[in-house]
């Protein structure tokens, strides 16, 4: 099926909004060696930093690689990790694709608090319409948000470039799941994707309105039945 669909707009941001919770900051000042009296007039963001600061680059990144992602990382990953996350972005390079979203989450923090130490890794806010050949709003999933933007992308783009079968639907494409971190409905066609500007910038796309022939996989049609 033809999907027509037009950007509105690409933001390019450091941060994920709502990314780390006051739980969050909580736990992970803990963890630090702090306890809720030594910041009870701070806000915890904020005395967060300053408590990542406080630590050994090494040694602070890997106090947080260990609270969000110990169930999926060894000890071992999480050392070579701490240490290569400084001079690469491991939140692009991993070969895990779904680990780039709390890798991306964990060196946010990491670069803010170091003032730079750290690689400035971004991530894209796409906000776009859709709508199929007949007129009505699609019930977007991840999958199919790529898939609709796929017309846009230029033959340079590494989606195209690493996912060309997949975006039209020649074989199934469960990366895509990872690719997108979200995908929120804005009402009336309207979309907000956030992804790693990694796997798609302003830079990827040719046209700001385009149209694509958007194909589930197989594996996604039977899932369905």
């Amino acid at each position: 099926m033809k999907y027509q669909t037009t950007i509105s707009q690409i933001t390019s941001v450091d941060e994920i909004e709502g990314a780390w919770t006051k739980e969050d900051y909580v736990e992970l000042l803990k963890r630090y060696g702090f306890s809720e009296e030594d910041y009870k007039n701070v806000d915890p963001k904020e005395f967060l930093y300053m408590a990542i600061a406080d630590q050994e680059p090494t040694e602070a990144a890997a106090i947080l690689l260990e609270y969000k992602l110990s169930e999926h990382l060894n000890e071992g990953q999480i050392s070579q990790i701490s240490h290569n996350m400084q001079l690469d972005k491991i939140s692009e390079e991993y070969p895990e694709i779904p680990l780039h979203h709390p890798l991306f989450n964990i060196n946010q923090l990491l670069y803010k608090a170091f003032n730079g130490k750290f690689p400035h890794a971004k991530a894209s806010l796409i906000a776009f319409e859709t709508k199929s050949e007949n007129g009505e709003e699609p019930e977007l999933t991840k999958e199919l948000a790529l898939k609709a933007l796929s017309g846009g992308l230029s033959d340079r783009s590494l989606l195209n470039r690493l996912f060309a079968d997949q975006l039209v639907g020649k074989v199934p494409f469960p990366e895509a799941d990872a690719i997108v971190w979200e995908l929120k409905s804005q009402g009336n066609s309207g979309y907000q994707l956030i992804t790693s500007e990694y796997w798609l910038s302003e830079d990827d796309l040719t046209s700001q309105t385009f149209e694509s022939d958007v194909v589930e996989s197989k594996e996604s049609e039977d899932e369905e039945a």
